[in-house]
């Protein structure tokens, strides 16, 4: 057996660990709960009652609930796992010639990231140093427009992360995400189906409006007009018929939340 497959075979077993998967289950969890106050603060902005409607904003919430800060780190600890699973079922297809396989390894790879960011967002919180996806956008489309070639680097960024919104829209209205749970049967399973169709959309929606904010922070060369995920929804209320644009977003977040609950005990892990 050479290096290459020893390194599969380590993560293989690291990555059927059951301490292992029922922790990153409760990372499913966790996400679950930051998206549906995530929609319910993106309906309370589309009321007109304020408010932050990104992750932090979502963290924020939680940790108001009773016992909310435990969740909270409880949130840290699952999510951290869920990033630390994917990063194993992505060392799975290192040193493969399968393209398939390669393809699975990088998606793998991409969601580890956005898990790992997550768990970063909340342990920020529950140290009490929330941050602010708005002032962390624009000062990372600061930083990347002062580079060389900085306004084409920042059109790339907004035009990938408009791309990754696309996918998810995709994912939804192909119902995609069949692929990652065990679907049951019966008018359970078409309720998981309708959330998650319902969820990935809404997501998709809001993850390509932020990628346009990062278009248009080049085109102006001015990082002010960059934002995070709460600027991103908030400029969506701002559009004709906005209101009734981001009540159907916090909607389609909040079945996302319902639908990772559901994913929490049918993923496949």
């Amino acid at each position: 057996m050479n290096a290459g497959q020893d390194a599969r075979s380590a993560a293989g077993k690291a990555g059927n660990s059951p301490a292992l998967t029922i922790v990153a289950r409760i990372g499913f969890a966790g996400s679950g709960l930051m998206h549906l106050l995530m929609g319910y603060l993106a309906i309370r902005i589309a009321r007109h009652h304020g408010g932050e409607s990104d992750q932090s904003g979502a963290f924020a919430e939680m940790a108001k609930l009773p016992g909310g800060l435990i969740l909270v780190w409880i949130s840290v600890v699952g999510l951290a796992a869920l990033a630390l699973w994917l990063l194993l079922q992505a060392g799975l297809g290192i040193g493969s010639s399968s393209k398939k396989r390669w393809a699975r390894s990088l998606v793998s790879f991409g969601k580890a990231v956005a898990y790992a960011a997550l768990a970063a967002t909340a342990l920020a919180l529950a140290l009490r140093h929330p941050t602010d996806s708005t002032a962390s956008a624009q000062q990372a489309s600061g930083t990347i427009l002062s580079l060389p070639g900085g306004q084409a680097l920042l059109i790339a960024v907004g035009l990938t992360t408009a791309g990754i919104g696309g996918y998810f829209i995709y994912k939804g209205a192909r119902k995609k995400f069949r692929e990652d749970i065990s679907l049951p049967a019966g008018r359970a399973g078409k309720a998981v189906d309708l959330m998650g169709m319902a969820g990935y959309i809404a997501k998709g929606v809001a993850i390509v409006t932020l990628g346009i904010l990062f278009v248009v922070a080049a085109v102006k060369v001015d990082p002010n007009d960059a934002s995070g995920l709460d600027g991103a929804l908030k400029a969506l209320a701002a559009l004709p018929l906005g209101e009734a644009i981001l009540t159907l977003i916090g909607a389609g977040l909040i079945a996302f939340g319902l639908y990772s609950f559901a994913r929490a005990k049918l993923a496949r892990l």
